[in-house]
């Protein structure tokens, strides 16, 4: 049987449990994600949506990418995750949602060529300068918008 992982914003109105483990672990540096999270970078955990069920309150989400939906808490503002119709089957929440996120070690930097001038990290793991997951190129790209 997996083990449950849990999640949840900083008011406690959104709860989630997540079985197993996460499929892709990463940071994100993009201006898009660091806009919305208000942060100069995120941590991503992904997971595959069978794994992730919703046991508290109702999120809010909002969309300015095509494809690409954010999901908060409405009360206090936490960012819980996205979802993007070009990367199928894969739901990513932010770092700061999950309980134990000194769990949840990443494995590469995602737009590593967008991050703040002041960001220098030195843990050897991989830089890629777009999406960190093969993407549906129909559905563009967010540096295009």
């Amino acid at each position: 049987m997996d083990h449950i992982r849990r999640g949840r914003c900083f008011c406690g109105a959104i709860e989630a449990e997540l079985s197993g483990d996460p499929f892709w672990i990463c940071y994100d540096h993009d201006d898009d994600c660091r806009r919305a999270i208000g942060s100069p970078l995120t941590i991503w955990v992904g997971y595959r949506a069978k794994q992730f069920k919703l046991v508290k309150g109702k999120p809010k989400t909002f969309s300015r990418t095509r494809g690409v939906v954010r999901s908060f808490c409405g009360d206090c503002g936490t960012s819980i995750g996205y979802r993007d119709e070009g990367l199928s089957d894969e739901l990513y929440l932010s770092i700061g949602f999950m309980d134990a996120p000194e769990t949840f070690r990443p494995l590469a930097h995602a737009y590593w060529d967008l991050r703040l001038p002041f960001i220098s990290m030195d843990d050897g793991l991989p830089r890629i300068d777009t999406y960190s997951r093969p993407r549906d190129p129909n559905f563009g790209n967010p540096r295009d918008r």
